[in-house]
């Protein structure tokens, strides 16, 4: 198997983010300059930053931050990092990453706790022992779509993150 142009290692696929977004892995492009970008749930740019990692034919670790203008209206937004092509300017060898936006959950967001659900146990119940409305509900909902696809069918033992 081939090893990728690129190989975005922090975040993963629907982590939780703040603000800057610390961004990590390994990759290679045309003179060692990549691109990064952050879209919104409705797939608008919010920020657009290039940063070097290896050079042509050579893989280099990479390691940036990339701020998130204001907070965003919804949860759920993108991370792509990619090459632009110096034949003609296109998106190349493109790393799409889901992520979660922290401070649309929680603002100001201080990361989250693990909660094991228990027996009984509703998301309103949650969100009333960890932020005192239960009407918070939603707020760990959006911060557990990655497994939950219905704020009303949560099981003893799962795990679920609350934004703090």
């Amino acid at each position: 198997m081939p090893i990728p142009n690129i190989s975005v290692r922090h975040p993963r696929r629907d982590d939780i983010v703040d603000d800057p977004v610390e961004v990590a892995g390994v990759g290679t492009g045309f003179e060692g300059t990549l691109v990064a970008r952050l879209r919104n749930a409705t797939g608008e740019e919010i920020a657009k930053r290039s940063f070097q990692a290896g050079g042509t034919g050579i893989w280099g670790s990479f390691f940036f931050r990339i701020d998130v203008p204001g907070v965003p209206n919804r949860p759920r937004g993108t991370l792509e990092i990619f090459e632009e092509s110096a034949e003609d300017g296109s998106e190349i060898f493109k790393r799409v990453v889901p992520i979660l936006f922290g401070r649309a959950l929680q603002n100001p967001y201080h990361g989250f706790t693990v909660y094991t659900v228990q027996a009984g146990d509703t998301l309103s119940s949650i969100a009333q022992e960890f932020y005192g409305d239960a009407d918070r509900f939603s707020t760990i909902f959006q911060a557990n779509r990655n497994v939950l696809d219905d704020p009303d069918e949560i099981f003893p033992g799962q795990e679920l993150r609350i934004p703090q």
